[in-house]
């Protein structure tokens, strides 16, 4: 039927046979030929085991050609099918049928095609077609059912392209569908999917076709009997395989618990950890890794059903393609000398466990081959453990039987697989010749590593990865050299080879190798398959010859094909760790919970009770609380209760418990200003992800894991810190249902709080959210994948909360992630920037302590070093004989887990050490040395101090469950012992709060001065000095911090068999802790010992983490213990304590174990004759001491020998190692707490952990670095380069992005866009920093910092200057206007006097001027003025900016966007440059201007229709009245401001619509065009480039009057009066910041009676205020007062001044046509033109009532001005002495305008010219036509020479000079003879060139009164070619 043969033997000879395959391997590209052997096998069907059947789940594509056919896994080809020969003429096209019809799905999907009647369509795969399915119709009674079951045999199916019926057998149709098979039909085979319409009705590949026999996902395989559950994968998961729930993010994705057969299930799975880090640099790698095809419930049995199986098993064709794409390469890897070195003793550091739930990469082979292994009978009872199978290379045969006793995993595959394609990752660099490392090779040096293991040691996948790509780049070293990261380290020696090992060598070699290592590692070589090297296995495993070996070794090499190969585990520790390292947490913690249900851990408490020969430890307890009732409890009372009652009495009282207050450390403030920097980055780059400036405030929410200790923490952190006040965000009396409202645990109800944070976040746009999420490695749990039913509520909230859609797009939220361990968040898909990481700074750089701390950190690496010889007694250590005991347990009981095991052992030794220490002392020899001094000293640690305060004890048991029962055990213990009131036994519960009883807490509350009756600890810091045993449970620690009283860290039963490294570190960081730094830990043996009994402190911070755990047991003392602990025990078992325990058990040099023996034993004598000698010097100083001695004297006088020798050493840490009576003395009265704040804890870990954490590789690394940083990410290839110790937190992080990837449980899973580099979030930030190092705090502060800034960024400093010279003013009772009134009344403004007197406090060093009203007292004058000071620094108050503020570039909000041009929603802005010319006759030419209009703008001007030339600028009429209009145009002459220049006055405006233009140089026109693409620019010409002020005012007003005149002209057409053109225009400083209304409230009761307020208007209030005046039109200058906080009400009493205007003015251009501004001034130019207006009879108005501010901005404006030499480019410093010189000298020119020069020497230097006028202020300089700043110390008075000008009358006057600048035809000689002077007055005057200045003195008849010399003539000191200004002085005769 060609499905089926009955067993019979092939009728083809052998010959046939082997012709056959080699005529098959001549034709194939494969050039190993296969296995003839297997082909003379039979073919029969075998039912796979349920692992087999999940293990392909998602590969079909790729695995079913490894599986079948000439893809098949063995690299030989398979035989060659006779097919008959298609008929003549038939089409032959693959795809298609013999009839010519497309039969390919992708085709035909859309067709219609008839199904008949019990037919169902199914997809066939072709082999030459491997990309498509053939779409068939076959009869459903010949498929099976869903069990794989019930087909019948034989086919009955229809060609659905030519519609042909009725093929009756599957060779016959497979001709027909063109499947050009070269092996025999098979319908199981080749009928893969069936097809299924899908919603559009289209036809598309739906589930598998579950054969029976082939493994299928549909199903759960098994009839198992198995204490797991099964556990179903969604389909489409795309979990990456491990277990089908993850619910706890710590836990490793891993293989199921007792997953036999193969790990078949889990290996699709990408892997996790150890045993899989699998990365594929490979092609294939998308579909493996990315399952893409969705894996349809994938069930994961967690033990194999019984097989059951009739008639022979069916061999199947399979074999492994070493990998599919390099397959065809002939591997010659050269065998380096020193490549197989793995035995050099990396040994330490090589032991430790599988990744556990490391599963296999997608493709590896699961499926068995060749006959079938069965499973011994009775394999557990008989071998004490499950051996564990690692399929190696090749086949791996079936097995059946007793699959429950076995396991088997793909870890190994998967690292052989990726290892081989280590070649592509250096593909990048050019090496694409290298070729990959031979499986030859692979093995042996895995050989190698396994005979160098030691008994106690695991394998580690990890090393095993390492160990091949250090020798494969030892063998292409020079084609690497310049890609190497690091130098490799030196390798284990290996047979020095120069030719490739072949498989005929390798077994002898792998012998060799294996030979030198006493059994441990046993080699079978066979010949033919694995399957009978596992069937000798398993004989040799149930006859006990394998009693020795820990590692089988089944290598299958002929030199005909590839190799087949596997490793059994078979050491029983081993096996024990690697299977329950294959369990992902949540099946832990089932595992655990079933056997202490089941009551299977029964046994366990009956095997201890017959240890015990005194009898059952209960029946000890229940006999001692019975007989020592009475007398314990009082003399206990005595010694815990009495010293509280001492404190009321006032006696005795500790002095050395203080809370800590809290405060910000230098390190903390250091990374809160990182934070801030990274902030301020993201916001200044151009990507506008952050405008800091729209925002006003800080809001944040800090989400900590679902643990209530840690939420209470944090709560305590943000309340003590004053952040909510600080902020804003809280008022005094705070409560704390108020703080509660910015901390968010991640539990069922984060959900309403956080939709709550969002609201806030879209309702507050101005208010920037910082979202705090701490302990942020806690739950990285993709959304999708916590739907499973088996997960918890909260598992995959962070997903959902965090990176949901409302975050990630709102752009007032900042997400800060801060974390210990920030591996996890650093993968290739991450969401944050490598540039947003911020790391917490090291203290030291180059041995300089970049922060002065008064506390020493003890982290990670500081407990590593403890344990290097030279240093103090280590400070991590484990306990052998624990250890010993676990493991003899471990044999005895091989079903129950590890963790049950140990932690009733543990249990065990709590009780009998405190029972011990309460006098049993025969108990001492069921407990440990360690455990015996850590109940001792925390028993004894009350009674040393008066107040009673004593140690903390951190017993971790990961396990809730297990937790509960120590609790409960313990508990019972310490009541029976009568010890309730000693210590407390706590147990910690993540999910609940802290319950002690109310003797403890009344203690606490006494000790810390707490009143409140109701108080309750709520956080484990709460605790400081309580005497206390913490069972901390929890699969991980969520962020809890431990108090300074924290002596030991006992983390013996942490969950050691899946470690990675967050894992790991979050253990260790239970105890990092802060020790005052002036106090060195001893560095020797003696003084270690002595503080063994007090305690040690914890950590303050709030960061810390932890991971699984395993129990432990109570239990008694193997032999080895109870006789290595005798030598320390016997005499004085406390003594020895910490010393001993450590010395002598932990450290690994052995020498250094010896000596500390030795020293400790010395230790004891010395111990012992002290406490003899002592006693009595004890009772008399130490009261509580002699107490305790008393009572345990009393409690059993045969006791007394055991008391005196072992408590001192307990109650004083120093007695044991006390070298005098004294010392021993004082160190015993030390409270215990004391003692404890100046060491690290002790911690204790499993001798697993240990290894691995204290060994190091070549560089110094920690061993546990190099760990998979995450459960739930994956290495992105095995071949990676190692890291380094000499790695930098960051390049750490480059590193895991670029070698790590997220499984699909991951958040980041789908974080990824293309390669494209935008997946990082622009506003998320990471923090990293060691546990408990302040991290909390940090954060805290950099929120008040940021608050900081932000008020910051919205303030802005203002000159806040009072006005100068109002002594001066003239002083009037006459008031024209009343306070109240707003316009000022034309006529009564026309009789106001104008005052000359400049007021404007930035002319403080200018000249004042002067009018024959004013009498100057000349010493107020000289007193008022500051010294000449080139750089004063002006007075300036910070503002807070309002509203109506105006802004420089650097302000973006979503109001402004359009205005400024810069919304990328909004095209970019174009703009059209327009030339605009006019005549000015002063000028002498004609003035081009030019126009800079954006498009937005052009509806301010009026172009001419054919040619879009300007024409003019619109102006509004004067009874125009508009809300929304401003009818001036406002001009702002700018220079140097392109950034900083206050030009956007979208707010300042209200909105409005206005005409604002840029008054802008040539040469700057094109970086201001950048910054303001939307605003108008008047270009100034060249000529003006180097000008002054004063050009850009005389251009401005002249362009206005030439505008005015023209739209006169164009809108008189329109029928308008050209006096009804709107006339103003605005001239603004770029500096205007702000304006301010006074509001004058008249109400009092008499007319004189006024109060007034001043707040802050916009600037379109006040335009439209002035230009509602009444007759307006009749001013000429309207402007408003400068700002000053001391503003008086005297100033604002009369709200018109007719004086001077300065910075912000409206100009009528139509009154002050005639006016001009003088075109070449640079300072004053201000003044000078107001003086001019006035002498022309035009009205100034200052309004008091507005104000302007005007910010201080350090860059620009006059300062752009610098003077230097025209010769030398260096600066030098001139000095204004030498800007002038004598014409015709060799002074130096100076490169600045002649003008410049002039005004600068008047101002500092004019006393030189007019001596008389120096602080002569009743005879000022006459200044005719202009005013020039003569230096504070000279007055001026100013005239003008124009007819019917107003001038001040000058009779009675006398001057002391004149000066004459550039006089023009006005001024004539009898004009000047008005003028009175006193004798030896000077004259000065200023022409263009010394012709005109001759001519001037000519003109004016200057020499009739006034005398000259030639020597006084002089020049600026400026080149011919700079146009030099011209001087002359003389003086008056």
């Amino acid at each position: 039927m060609g499905n089926s043969y009955a067993g019979q033997l092939k009728t083809t000879r052998f010959e046939e046979v082997l012709h056959n395959s080699i005529e098959a391997s001549l034709r194939s590209n494969n050039l190993v030929p296969r296995p003839v052997f297997s082909q003379l096998y039979l073919e029969a069907e075998q039912q796979l085991s349920s692992l087999e059947a999940g293990s392909r789940a998602d590969n079909e594509e790729e695995e079913e050609e490894e599986e079948e056919e000439e893809g098949s896994e063995s690299s030989s080809p398979p035989v060659s099918y006779q097919v008959k020969p298609p008929p003549e003429g038939c089409c032959t096209t693959d795809g298609f049928c013999q009839a010519g019809k497309d039969l390919r799905l992708v085709s035909i999907s859309n067709e219609h095609i008839e199904v008949p009647s019990g037919f169902l369509l199914v997809g066939a795969k072709s082999p030459n077609l491997p990309d498509h399915l053939l779409v068939c119709a076959v009869d459903k009674r010949f498929l099976p059912d869903d069990n794989g079951r019930n087909a019948l045999l034989g086919f009955s199916g229809n060609c659905v392209g030519c519609g042909k019926k009725g093929f009756c057998y599957f060779t016959e149709f497979s001709n027909h569908i063109n499947l050009k098979l070269t092996t025999q039909p098979k319908k199981q085979k080749h009928l893969k999917y069936y097809l299924v319409r899908n919603a559009q009705g289209a036809l598309t590949k739906g589930s598998v076709i579950c054969w029976k026999g082939t493994e299928f996902r549909g199903r759960q395989s098994s009839t198992s009997t198995c204490s797991s559950t099964l556990f179903q994968l969604p389909e489409s998961s795309g979990l990456s395989g491990s277990t089908s729930s993850e619910p706890l993010p710590p836990a490793n994705p891993s293989a199921p618990a007792g997953t036999q057969q193969t790990a078949a299930a889990v290996d699709h799975t990408p892997s996790t950890a150890a045993f899989s880090s699998a990365v594929y640099n490979g092609k294939e790698s998308p579909k493996k890794q990315l399952m893409k095809n969705n894996l349809s419930a994938l069930t994961r049995p967690s033990v194999l059903g019984t097989l059951t199986n009739s008639g022979p098993p069916k061999k199947r064709h399979k074999g492994w393609s070493p990998e599919s794409p390099s397959s065809t390469e002939t591997w010659n890897l050269q065998l380096n000398p020193q490549a197989s070195n793995r035995i050099k003793n990396d040994g330490g550091s090589l032991s430790s466990l599988p990744h556990s739930a490391l599963v296999g990469p997608a493709s590896s082979p699961m499926v068995g081959s060749g006959e079938p292994v069965s499973v011994p009978d009775n394999l557990l009872k008989i071998c004490k453990a499950k051996p564990v199978i690692f399929k190696g290379h090749g086949n791996f045969p079936y097995l059946c039987g007793n699959i429950n006793d076995v396991i088997v995993s793909p870890l190994l595959y998967t690292c052989y697989r990726n290892s081989q394609s280590l070649s592509r990752a250096y593909e990048q660099y050019g090496a694409s010749t290298i070729q990959p490392i031979s499986e030859e090779m692979q093995l042996l040096l895995t050989v190698y590593y396994l005979v160098q293991l030691a008994a106690d040691q695991v394998p580690l996948i990890e090393d095993l990865e390492q160990i091949f790509m250090r020798s494969w780049r030892e063998s292409h070293l020079s084609e690497i050299r310049q890609y190497q990261q690091a130098v490799p380290q030196a390798f284990p020696q290996v047979p020095s080879q120069i030719t490739p090992v072949t498989s005929a060598q390798l077994p002898w070699l792998a012998g060799l190798a294996a030979s030198s290592c006493n059994d441990s590692v046993h080699i079978i070589e066979c010949s033919y398959s694995l399957a009978e090297g596992l069937s000798e296995m398993f004989k040799l495993l149930i006859e006990g010859k394998l009693m020795k070996t820990n590692y089988v070794v089944i290598i299958c090499a002929s030199r005909n094909r590839a190799i087949d190969s596997c490793i059994v585990i078979t050491g029983k520790y081993q096996a024990r760790v690697l299977s329950e390292s294959m369990l992902s947490p949540s099946d832990y913690q089932k595992e655990v919970n079933y056997q202490l249900v089941t009551g299977k851990v029964e046994t366990l408490g009956s095997f201890f009770s017959t240890l015990c020969p005194e009898g059952d430890i209960d029946l000890l307890l229940e006999k001692f609380y019975q007989e020592n009732q009475a007398h314990i409890s009082s003399s206990l009372s005595a010694s815990v209760n009495k010293p509280t009652a001492v404190n009321g009495a006032g006696t005795a009282v500790c002095t050395s418990y203080e809370i800590e207050r809290h405060q910000i450390r230098p390190f903390q403030l250091a990374v809160a200003q990182k934070l801030l920097s990274h902030i301020c980055s993201i916001a200044d780059s151009s990507t506008q992800n952050l405008d800091l400036g729209s925002f006003e405030k800080i809001d944040f929410l800090i989400c900590v894991p679902p643990s209530e200790v840690t939420y209470q923490q944090t709560l305590f952190h943000l309340w003590h810190s004053g952040i909510l006040l600080e902020l804003g965000l809280e008022k005094e009396h705070l409560t704390k249902q108020r703080v509660e409202q910015y901390v968010m645990k991640l539990d069922a109800e984060a959900q309403i709080k956080f939709q709550i944070f969002l609201q806030n976040s879209v309702q507050n746009p101005h208010t920037l959210f910082v979202l705090i999420h701490d302990h942020a490695h806690w739950d990285l749990m993709s959304a999708m994948h916590s739907l499973y039913p088996q997960t918890e509520l909260s598992t995959g909230l962070v997903d959902r909360l965090l990176n949901c859609r409302e975050v990630k797009e709102a752009p007032n939220i900042v997400t800060l992630h801060v974390t210990s361990f920030p591996y996890a968040l650093q993968t290739q898909h991450t969401h944050i920037s490598p540039y947003n990481e911020i790391h917490w700074p090291s203290s030291y750089s180059n041995g300089v302590d970049l922060y002065h701390e008064n506390k020493k950190y003890f982290g990670l690496s500081e407990f590593i070093e403890s344990t290097l010889s030279g240093h103090s007694i280590p400070l991590l250590r484990y306990d052998s004989s624990f250890e010993a005991m676990v493991m003899a347990l471990g044999k005895r009981f091989p079903r129950l887990h590890s963790a049950v095991i140990r932690t009733f052992v543990l249990i065990q030794h709590y009780s009998a050490a405190m029972m011990a220490v309460c006098g049993l002392s025969q108990m001492k020899n069921y407990t440990s040395v360690e455990t015996l001094e850590i109940t001792q000293n925390l028993i004894n640690s009350s009674r040393q101090c008066p107040s009673g305060h004593g140690l903390m004890v951190v017993l971790r048991i990961p396990c809730i469950p297990l937790a509960a029962v120590a609790y409960e055990r313990l508990y019972n213990v310490r009541e029976r012992l009568a010890l309730e009131d000693n210590f407390e036994i706590i147990l910690g519960n993540p999910n609940s709060g802290i319950t002690i009883g109310k003797h403890f807490v009344e203690q606490l509350k006494i000790w810390q001065k707490i009143e409140d009756v109701d108080w309750r600890p709520q956080t484990y810091l709460d605790l400081e000095g309580l005497p206390c045993i913490l069972i901390f449970s929890g699969m991980d620690p969520q962020g809890e911090s431990l108090p300074r009283s924290l002596r030991y860290c006992d983390l013996r039963l942490i969950n050691s068999s899946s470690l990675v490294r967050t894992s790991l570190e979050q253990e260790l960081g239970l105890a990092a802790y802060f020790v005052s730094s002036e106090i060195h830990t001893e560095k020797a043996v003696v003084n270690d010992v002595l503080e063994s009994d007090p305690e040690k402190l914890s950590s303050t911070d709030n960061e810390d983490e932890e991971i699984p755990t395993e129990g432990s047991t109570s239990e008694k003392r193997s032999p080895m213990k109870r006789e290595r602990s005798r030598s320390h025990d016997s005499a004085s078992s406390s003594l020895s304590s910490k010393a001993s325990t450590f010395c002598t058990e932990s450290s690994p040099p052995q020498a250094l174990g010896n000596s500390t023996e030795e020293t400790t034993n010395n230790y004891e004598r010395q111990k012992q004759k002290v406490d003899k000698g002592a006693q009595t010097t004890i009772s008399k100083h130490l009261p509580p001491v002699t107490e305790q001695l008393d009572m345990k004297q009393n409690i059993k006088s045969t006791q007394v020998s055991i008391t005196s020798s072992s408590s001192p050493p307990f109650s004083s840490s120093s007695s044991s190692s006390a070298p005098t009576h004294n010392s021993f003395i004082l160190q015993t009265s030390q409270c215990s707490m004391t003692k404890a704040s100046k060491q690290p804890p002790i911690v204790f870990l499993p001798k697993l952990v240990y290894d691995i954490v204290t060994s190091t590789d070549s560089s110094g690394l920690p061993k546990s670095s190099s760990l998979l940083p995450y459960h739930s990410v994956m290495w992105a290839s095995s071949f990676r380069p190692l890291m380094s110790k000499m790695m930098t937190c960051t390049e750490q992080s480059l590193y895991y992005r670029q070698w790590t990837v997220p499984k699909p449980i991951h958040m980041d899973y789908n974080n990824r866009n293309e390669g494209r580099m935008d997946t990082f979030h622009p506003r998320r930030l990471l923090l990293s920093g060691p546990p408990q190092i302040g991290k909390t705090g940090a954060y805290l502060q950099f929120l008040s910092i940021l608050s900081r800034m932000l008020i910051r960024l919205t303030e802005v400093d203002v000159y806040d200057e009072e006005e100068i010279n109002i002594n001066i003013k003239e002083e009037s009772d006459q008031y024209y206007h009343q306070p109240g009134d707003m316009w000022p009344d034309l006529e009564s403004f026309k009789k106001m006097p104008f005052d000359y007197t400049i007021h404007d406090p930035k002319y403080e060093d200018a000249s004042l001027i002067c009018s024959k009203l004013q009498t100057i007292n000349s010493e107020e004058r000289s007193m008022s003025r500051r010294q000449e000071d080139m750089y004063t620094c002006r007075q300036t108050t910070r503002m807070r900016l309002s509203k109506y503020a105006a802004y420089n570039t650097y302000h973006h909000c979503e109001q402004c966007h359009q205005y400024m041009g810069f919304n990328p929603r909004y095209q970019i802005y174009e703009s059209t440059l327009h030339a605009f010319a006019f005549s000015y006759s002063m000028l002498g030419e004609e003035i081009q201007l030019h126009f800079i209009i954006p498009k937005s703008k052009e509806h301010h001007f009026v172009f001419s229709q054919p040619g879009r030339q300007l024409e003019s600028m619109r102006l509004p009429l004067v009874t125009d009245k508009s809300e929304d209009y401003i009818k001036s145009p406002t001009f702002t002459p700018t220079t140097g401001r392109h950034e900083h220049g206050l030009f956007n006055l979208y707010h300042a405006m209200d909105g409005a619509s206005h005409l604002h233009v840029l008054v802008v140089k040539e040469y700057e026109m094109a970086i201001y065009k950048k910054y303001w693409p939307n605003h108008i620019m008047l270009v100034l010409p060249s000529i003006f480039n180097s000008a002054g002020v004063g050009a850009a005012h005389f251009l401005i007003k002249e362009l206005s009057y030439h505008n005015l005149e023209l739209e006169r002209n164009r809108q008189e057409e329109l029928g308008i009066k050209p006096q009804d053109i709107w006339p103003f225009i605005v001239i603004s400083d770029d500096s205007c910041v702000m304006w301010n209304a006074v509001e004058v409230d008249c109400s009092g009761d008499r007319k004189s009676d006024y109060t007034w307020t001043e707040r802050n208007v916009s600037l379109k209030q006040i335009l439209q205020h002035i230009e509602a005046t009444p007759n307006v039109t009749h001013y000429a200058l309207i402007g408003m007062r400068k700002w000053s906080s001391k503003t008086n009400s005297a100033e604002i009493k009369e709200p018109f001044s007719c004086c001077h205007v300065h910075d912000f003015l409206m100009l009528n251009v139509d009154l002050t046509q005639n006016v001009q501004y003088n075109q070449n001034r640079f300072t004053c130019d201000d003044v000078d033109f107001n003086l001019r207006v006035h002498s022309a009879g035009l009205l100034i108005c200052r309004f008091n009532h507005f104000n302007v501010m005007k910010k201080q901005i350090a860059v620009g404006g006059q300062r752009s001005f610098h003077i230097k030499s025209k010769v030398s480019d260096t600066p030098v410093s001139i000095s204004p002495a030498q800007y002038i010189c004598a014409p015709d000298s060799k002074h130096t020119f100076l490169a600045a305008p002649a003008q410049l020069l002039l005004e600068k020497y008047l101002q500092y230097h004019s006393h030189r010219f007019f001596p008389l006028s120096l602080k002569n202020y009743s005879h000022p300089v006459l200044s005719v036509d202009c005013y020039l700043n003569l230096g504070p110390q000279i007055a001026v008075c100013y005239v003008s020479s124009r007819p019917h000008s107003l001038n001040i009358s000058s009779s009675g006057l006398t001057f002391s000079g004149l000066l004459l600048y550039l006089c023009d035809s006005f001024v004539v000689a009898s004009f000047l003879k008005k003028f009175h002077f006193l004798k030896g007055a000077t004259l000065c005057v200023i022409c263009q060139d010394r012709n005109s200045l001759r001519q001037t003195v000519v003109r004016l008849e200057l020499e009739d009164e006034w005398q000259f010399r030639l020597r006084d003539e002089f020049q600026t000191a400026n080149a011919k070619e700079d146009r030099p200004l011209f001087f002359l002085t003389g003086r008056h005769i």
